[in-house]
């Protein structure tokens, strides 16, 4: 097949990581016979230095016009001023509100190799493998809000609509329809009147999937039970600012940070992909960033967007092989071990990947 990719590197170790995913996209498209097309965009923090402007016209044409986008991450301590007018994460959720990205989706799963790494005892770490669906253009932040007066008062609204519940609850009741069958939806209905029209409609919407266990969590309880038992949990659906939180938790499951992908849908196969990780100033420029997260954001691609189900499995299956040889880096290796760069890593994934594939 043939596919254009929009590739936004962003900040920090954002075109570090993403130069390692475009190169094992590449090497997918060898094995496959496909031909993928990337193009280059400015996005976030880089984007304002450039341009004043977070999302430029020209990258959102280029977006407008690809299959996909691959992003890094955004942000850095020169930008770093919640007070500013102009900010890298404006970015973000214009680019999420302009396509209608109203799904995020977050897998969560566990090495055993990489146990160690986790502030959890390894018997809590065995078998989870769970699925969280953030809602991602509803809630506290895209609600009104104001500071008022001389800043002393200030609000986020945090609303949603019926319809804007059902079409992600609907994601996730079909999700969980191709795992264990088991969703929970988390809220704070004991509290928020957002949260009890959550819980109503997505009861309202569990008939259209008979086949599907439904259950509800408040979600201070949830954030405790996602450390004390991780496995009881398959696919997750809540809202924006809880989803935000609570998968930067369920990193800590993984080892890193940098071992988790995203994928960001609306209604049609069109999807932005990125890890979760943040810019990571400390490190950028470096060359050791995990590009783990944004490795398997690349097989999140092939899945949804190009509907390359095969090749996705293959990616995903060689960075499990690589992790399994031994490939490492800093922030997932033992004290002594070898460390690998990340382009380093991501050459042991493609060796992996001709092997696989």
């Amino acid at each position: 097949m043939q596919a254009t990719i929009t590739v936004l590197g962003g900040d920090g170790i954002g075109p570090e990581v993403t130069a390692v995913a475009v190169a094992l996209l590449q090497e997918v498209a060898a094995l496959g016979g496909h031909t993928f097309t990337f193009q280059e965009a400015l996005f976030g923090g880089c984007a304002i230095d450039a341009t004043g402007d977070p999302f430029p016209t020209e990258t959102r044409s280029l977006c407008e016009n690809c299959d996909a986008v691959l992003l890094g991450a955004v942000g850095g301590p020169q930008w770093s001023d919640p007070s500013a007018k102009v900010r890298p994460e404006q970015g973000l959720l214009r680019l999420r509100q302009h396509f209608g990205l109203f799904a995020n989706l977050r897998p969560v799963r566990t090495y055993p190799m990489l146990a160690g790494h986790a502030p959890l005892r390894a018997e809590l770490l065995e078998g989870v493998d769970m699925l969280f669906v953030r809602e991602l253009t509803g809630g506290a932040y895209f609600g009104a809000r104001q500071e008022q007066g001389d800043g002393d008062t200030a609000y986020d609204t945090m609303i949603y609509t019926v319809p804007e519940v059902q079409r992600v609850a609907r994601v996730a009741f079909r999700a969980a329809q191709t795992r264990r069958k088991h969703l929970t939806s988390v809220d704070k209905a004991n509290v928020l009147a957002s949260s009890r029209l959550w819980r109503r409609t997505v009861e309202q919407v569990a008939p259209e999937f008979p086949d599907v266990r439904l259950d509800h969590a408040l979600v201070d309880s949830f954030a405790m039970q996602l450390i004390r038992t991780p496995s009881r949990f398959d696919v997750i659906v809540t809202e924006n600012m809880f989803g935000d939180i609570l998968t930067d938790e369920a990193a800590v499951l993984a080892g890193s940070l940098g071992m988790l992908p995203s994928a960001s849908l609306g209604e049609g196969t069109f999807g932005v992909y990125e890890p979760i990780h943040g810019s990571a100033p400390d490190i950028a420029g470096k060359g050791i960033a995990n590009p783990t997260g944004t490795i398997l954001s690349a097989a999140l691609l092939l899945r949804y967007s190009l509907n390359l189900a095969e090749e996705a499995a293959a990616l995903e299956s060689a960075v499990i092989k690589a992790l399994e040889s031994g490939a490492r880096t800093a922030d997932i290796a033992e004290s002594g071990a070898p460390v690998l760069s990340s382009a380093e890593f991501g050459e042991r994934v493609r060796v992996a990947l001709r092997k696989v594939g």
